[in-house]
């Protein structure tokens, strides 16, 4: 077959100014996935950025994966003749995102180089609660949102991102370029590039603040006192959702994730996601194109983090929304900073696959840098970069592992580790059980006591060797015979122990009873 050199910003200009195209009314937008890459020529020292390039030799990538090449342009073109609009091409998924009226999409669909067509009919949401003017109770949380991951640890042994790059995808950066919680960005030159993918230019300080928060989550400062871990980590910052905009945000968040991996992004942190009115329950299984595309991001050797949701407490949702169901996305829920446990709008898991998630859990309240001064506000969006930072640091300290072994490493990290349910995952990562090599639990903190129709879990002295913040609850749980969680609980110590369990009373498919108190988790089969 002739080669043929596909030149994507030549062959994007060739698209938009088709004649004869106007946007109407009927039309839809979809994802036209292509046969083959024939022909294509790609060379990965041209394309990708030094340290992209990096990455990939360090977790033994290859450099030359036919993912990464061009989509062919006589097939875009071809596809575009036929179409409203064009909005961009995917090289990750061989495709074109187009707009089109049904019988337009239905003549692309016979054309011999199309293998599949993808509708996009589906709208991101900023995962954002309330806001208040600052307080000394937002200042108070501020404090412990660090601390409660192991500031102080980190810092002490020189760890605050430093040379980990993070993209940022979200709905707009406003001041982030004039804005006092980000002049250490600026004066280092740490924010590195910027697009905007829905004005497609490279101007992202406007819009939504949405993002201005979330950046500073992960690197903000408030006068001396840091907003998030990794203050010395770099930046991208990529602009993908516009408030009432319902359809493209989904191809722009591909497309965002391809642009973030050329120009070396470590990290993804997108507190963005999709959920009740767009899709069924059934359909959170990582199958979404935004969940394919943070799967494949991971693939790349990039971490992708991702807020679960706020439906916690919606009656008609309540579960994770996507991206965070993909299997690969370390998807973070929210705690309450006053009582340190499952803050209400968290969305739970697992996916409807049975992936566990959330994976781990951060604070949900949090205090943040708005568009203009300080504010705090809710959501797990503010959980999601806090998160973040912590993975930039982690990072730092690891910067060598494979992308799945970082995310193993985090939730390994976790107060709750290995106990896992569906509103705290594993638990909030904490710096010091990443930085050591030792087990920092050597002791039981409680034990199991049985008698013929009853199971009870009573406290013993504390074997831990650091304390815990949640240290006065128990977290327990029900499992079937192959370790599925039927039922979980968090009780208070002072109020609820010894704790009595009636095996009677319990549902014929419970086999197990797993607990977990203090850095300590151990299990008691049932026997009927």
């Amino acid at each position: 077959m002739k080669r043929i050199t596909a030149f994507l910003p030549v062959l994007f200009l060739a698209l938009m100014f088709l004649p004869g195209r106007t946007q109407a009314q009927d039309t839809s937008e979809y994802l036209v996935e292509f046969t083959d890459k024939d022909g294509v020529e790609f060379n990965p020292v041209e394309y990708f950025d030094a340290k992209a390039i990096e990455r990939r030799i360090l977790q033994h990538i290859p450099l030359n994966d036919i993912t990464d090449y061009p989509v062919r342009e006589d097939y875009s073109l071809m596809v575009a003749s036929e179409v409203q609009a064009v909005h961009g091409v995917s090289r990750w998924f061989n495709a074109i995102a187009v707009s089109a009226t049904p019988r337009q999409i239905e003549k692309v669909a016979n054309l011999e180089c199309v293998k599949n067509i993808i509708p996009l009919n589906h709208n991101l949401i900023v995962c954002e609660y309330t806001e208040a003017a600052p307080s000394k109770t937002n200042l108070e949380i501020l404090k412990r949102q660090t601390a409660r991951m192991g500031l102080e640890a980190f810092r002490a042994a020189g760890i605050d991102g430093k040379g980990v790059r993070v993209a940022v995808f979200d709905a707009g950066f406003p001041n982030v370029d004039e804005h006092p919680a980000f002049e250490h960005l600026r004066k280092d030159n740490r924010i590195l590039k910027t697009y905007d993918f829905i004005k497609k230019r490279e101007f992202v300080y406007t819009a939504n603040s949405h993002g201005t928060s979330c950046l500073s989550c992960i690197a903000g400062m408030y006068e001396d006192t840091p907003v998030g871990l990794a203050t010395g980590a770099e930046f991208i910052l990529a602009r993908t959702e516009k408030q009432f905009e319902p359809y493209r945000e989904e191809y722009a968040w591909l497309a965002a994730a391809e642009w973030a991996d050329k120009n070396g992004a470590d990290i993804i942190s997108s507190s963005l996601g999709y959920t009740a009115n767009r899709y069924f329950r059934e359909e959170m299984d990582g199958t979404s194109v935004v969940a394919r595309a943070a799967n494949m991001a991971a693939r790349k050797g990039i971490l992708v983090v991702n807020a679960m949701g706020n439906d916690g407490d919606e009656s008609s949702w309540k579960y994770v929304g996507t991206p965070a169901d993909a299997d690969s996305v370390l998807s973070v829920g929210g705690i309450d900073p006053f009582t340190d446990y499952h803050i209400g709008f968290s969305s739970y898991g697992p996916a409807a696959d049975g992936t566990r998630k959330p994976n781990v859990v951060a604070f949900g309240h949090a205090f943040l840098a708005k568009k203009n001064g300080y504010s705090d506000a809710h959501g797990t969006s503010f959980a999601t970069p806090l998160v973040a930072g912590f993975a930039a640091c982690a990072k730092q300290v690891y910067p060598d592992i494979p992308v799945m072994e970082l995310f193993k490493r985090i939730e390994n990290s976790a107060d709750l580790y290995p106990y896992f349910d569906y509103a705290h995952g594993y638990g909030v990562p904490q710096a010091k059980a990443l930085l050591s090599s030792e087990d920092l639990q050597t002791k039981a903190t409680f034990k199991f006591l049985e008698d013929e129709n009853s199971v009870s879990i009573k406290l013993v002295e504390s074997g831990r060797r650091y304390e815990y913040p949640n240290s006065n609850y128990l977290y327990y749980q029900y499992l079937d015979k192959d370790g599925a969680i039927l039922k979980y609980k968090v009780m208070d110590v002072y109020s609820s122990i010894p704790l009595t369990i009636n095996v009677d009373d319990l549902d014929e498919n419970v086999a197990s009873v797993k607990a977990f108190y203090n850095g300590y988790a151990s299990s008691i089969n049932i026997n009927r």
